[in-house]
């Protein structure tokens, strides 16, 4: 390690303590986003000193303070003084990403984050050495019992929900727009959660007719908490590993095979080729690891998430190749868009 690294840091290791100050600056944005320091702000006409901050949010004014100077720190907030006091407003990136009401918000994303994958990651050295999640030890359920973990409120269903709508809020447009779909008149979202994904499909290819296929209380969620009005996406209730499909010419596979130990993800591919009509095929969505498996580091830690909380991992394309050329599809195609998950597309 140490050739690589340049004679500065080694004289003083500025990233090494950049990365063991990494979940501490991960905290106070996930803190200021529970806390609706965003939305107070993003709401306000004017700069907002900490005291009224403070008022605002019932919070203690030092405490307070603290934070929001941390957040300017981060260049998330913005500072100046009035009359001697320091007032704070909001960065255009804060207002767009981090508020709760704007169209791009990532704040159901970060309060996921801070109330399941932080508890989570306390368990992280556990979970190194049993090699298995650690579920039990934070929520005191069953390490088998993936998604009755996920889903084991409605509450909890809830932030998981928000969490995947974030994502394909963000990352939907590149991953619905990394192949040319508009062969497929008929897809499926398995496991499409709160449709957000499937949207952005049903907007890149306005012929196709796209659904979302998920459990029935995921179904009942979006319906209620997710909704849109002149919605061109039909909502579905079934278990795709448990029962049959509905018949499409593509199915899509978000962030799901990650989740899952080798031999049920080849179950569920497999019962996807035969159910796939001829001509069709699926299209996987996940963080493609390089194939020396030495980054992107992104998709390493989302490999660790998968250990910490599911029982599968994230690979590189090979791996997913393998899988898929396993149960019979073929014309494995590969798309990095880049961003936060890249695609795989099959055909049967």
């Amino acid at each position: 390690m140490a050739e690589h690294l340049s004679q500065s840091e080694l004289d003083y290791p500025f990233k090494l303590l950049e990365y063991f100050n990494g979940f501490r600056l991960s905290k106070v944005i996930f803190s200021a986003c529970e806390l609706g320091v965003f939305d107070l702000l993003l709401r306000a006409l004017q700069p907002l000193s900490a005291r009224h901050v403070a008022l605002q949010l019932r919070t203690s004014e030092d405490g307070m303070e603290r934070l929001l100077d941390a957040l300017v720190g981060m260049e998330v907030l913005e500072v100046e003084s009035a009359d001697g006091t320091a007032v704070y407003s909001s960065s255009d990136v804060a207002n767009l990403y981090l508020a709760r009401s704007s169209s791009k918000s990532l704040h159901d994303m970060m309060v996921y984050q801070s109330q399941t994958v932080y508890p989570l990651w306390t368990h992280l050295v556990d979970a190194i050495r049993e090699g298995k999640n650690q579920n039990e030890k934070t929520f005191g359920l069953q390490s088998e019992a993936l998604f009755q973990a996920v889903y084991r409120s409605e509450e909890e269903m809830l932030k998981f929900m928000g969490l995947m709508n974030s994502s394909w809020i963000l990352d939907g447009h590149d991953i619905a727009t990394a192949f040319n779909l508009s062969c497929f008149h008929k897809i499926v979202d398995l496991g499409g959660c709160t449709g957000a994904l499937a949207r952005e499909i049903a907007k890149a290819y306005p012929a196709s007719r796209v659904s979302v296929f998920d459990l029935p209380q995921v179904v009942d969620a979006a319906r209620k908490h997710f909704p849109q009005e002149d919605d061109a996406v039909e909502f579905h209730s079934g278990d795709f590993f448990s029962g049959d499909v509905p018949p499409a010419d593509l199915y899509v596979l978000a962030r799901i095979i990650h989740d899952w130990p080798e031999e049920k993800c080849l179950s569920l591919l497999k019962n996807l080729y035969d159910a796939c009509r001829p001509g069709g095929g699926v299209l996987l969505v996940e963080a493609l690891l390089l194939e020396n498996r030495r980054g992107p580091v992104t998709a390493q830690i989302f490999s660790l998430n998968m250990l910490v909380q599911m029982e599968g991992r994230e690979q590189p394309p090979s791996g997913y190749t393998r899988l898929l050329s396993a149960v019979g599809f073929q014309d494995v195609q590969v798309c990095r868009t880049g961003k936060s998950y890249d695609a795989i597309l099959a055909l049967r």
